[in-house]
């Protein structure tokens, strides 16, 4: 890997983890001086970032990190709930033993990660956590629409977590609820539940950005509020 791909490797998932947060001005000089190259791999690695919408240049400022296209995350966000709410029902009759066991053990190391406050790697645990129950569902189309929607959310953000320091905890007690739903519940009570938590991340952004135009599909059914 060369100079200018390091770089770019670095602050691209500085950037995607939240250790670079939004509007966070990006110091071409300090991270020339941090990394060891000199500024011209920075520059480079930066208008890279900028072409694919993770920095933007400010006149009398210089680059900082972009903003969250907060109506294009909440739309994609709401897909998701839609489409893993499904899925999720779908896959319940499916899991195995194994599978539960395995969903046990990472929402308990899920709670832990969260209780030290590491919102990338709860992120990613909370990724695997959906996926092992997404992968028992049958309809293929289904879970093909889900994973491309949600590589579209990863490029507006990896997680979410890192700007909503308080929503791993109520996370973990959904992820519980959830769990015991899929052991007895009926698929439509277990697709509305999926879908509610899904939406939960939406409402607690929106409960940090008031400002934020909502959509259509993003408030919580009167059954879980």
């Amino acid at each position: 890997m060369n100079k200018q791909e390091r770089t770019y490797s670095i602050l691209r998932d500085r950037i995607h983890s939240g250790a670079y947060p939004p509007m966070a001005r990006v110091n071409i000089d300090a991270i020339s001086r941090e990394l060891g190259v000199s500024p011209i791999p920075v520059r480079e690695a930066l208008r890279r970032l900028e072409a694919e919408g993770w920095v933007r240049f400010q006149p009398n400022v210089g680059a900082i990190v972009a903003p969250v296209d907060a109506t294009t995350w909440e739309q994609e966000m709401v897909a998701v709930a839609i489409l893993e709410g499904a899925a999720t029902a779908d896959a319940a009759a499916r899991l195995s033993p194994e599978d539960l066991r395995e969903l046990r053990v990472i929402a308990s190391e899920m709670e832990q990660v969260g209780l030290a406050g590491d919102p990338l790697r709860f992120s990613e645990l909370n990724r695997r956590w959906h996926a092992i129950i997404v992968a028992r569902c049958a309809n293929a189309y289904l879970v093909e629409l889900l994973d491309q929607t949600y590589q579209r959310l990863d490029r507006l953000r990896s997680t979410m977590f890192a700007f909503l320091p308080d929503r791993s905890a109520s996370a973990v007690g959904e992820h519980a609820h959830l769990l015991g739903l899929l052991e007895s519940a009926t698929a439509a009570e277990i697709e509305r539940y999926a879908r509610w938590h899904k939406l939960q991340t939406v409402e607690a952004y929106r409960a940090r950005h008031p400002e934020a135009p909502q959509q259509p599909g993003a408030s919580a059914p009167a059954a879980f509020s």
